[in-house]
């Protein structure tokens, strides 16, 4: 077919969340036809991501910066944190433009199966934030799983100490969801979480 260059950039992209091997052979293609404008900023781009983009000290964000631009920025509200698992929900929750405070990111949820542990999470930072007076309110921001409302639980425990605002984003029924084909549990949650 291709090369052992080819082989190894298809190989390299198939590695990818959401890419399995012909899928990566489509992505190849299309960088390889037009390499001056696709497949040469790509590699530049990828290249000083690497060499420049690092783990923020104080929320676990990626970023050029340390702290990263989020964590520095003045006008944000200092005094709410939002604990996420990954940077994934951090940009998900940027995205959607609702959060004006700081974040704090996890690195994982708690996991007996998975063999995820309290010392495996990034706890650390955050609570020398919360001994610094500054925070009011940590808004738990974990998944809808056994494994976040473990991690939840287990993480409201250990915040408890501190004398502030502890409270879980809303679970249940989603926008434009209809109610009969919700799962119990969802529905459950939902009920239980209403609010006037």
């Amino acid at each position: 077919m291709g090369g052992p260059e080819i082989e190894r950039l298809i190989e390299l992209l198939a590695r990818l969340p959401g890419l399995g091997p012909r899928s990566a052979r489509r992505a190849a293609l299309t960088l390889l036809r037009q390499p001056r404008t696709r497949l040469l900023p790509l590699a530049t781009a990828m290249e000083q991501a690497a060499n420049s983009v690092r783990t923020c000290d104080a929320c676990g964000n990626l970023d050029s910066r340390n702290p990263c631009s989020i964590c520095a920025d003045e006008h944000r509200d200092h005094s709410m944190v939002c604990v996420v698992e990954g940077v994934g929900d951090l940009w998900a929750l940027e995205r959607a433009g609702v959060h004006r405070g700081l974040y704090h990111v996890l690195g994982g949820t708690l996991s007996a199966l998975g063999g995820t542990g309290p010392e495996d999470l990034s706890t650390a930072p955050l609570l020398a934030r919360l001994a610094g007076g500054e925070v009011r309110e940590v808004i738990l921001a974990l998944g809808a799983t056994v494994e976040g409302a473990t991690t939840a639980h287990w993480l409201a425990e250990r915040l408890a100490s501190f004398g502030i605002a502890i409270t879980r984003v809303a679970q249940g029924v989603p926008m434009g969801g209809a109610l009969d084909v919700l799962d119990d549990g969802t529905l459950a949650a939902a009920l239980m979480a209403r609010r006037s």
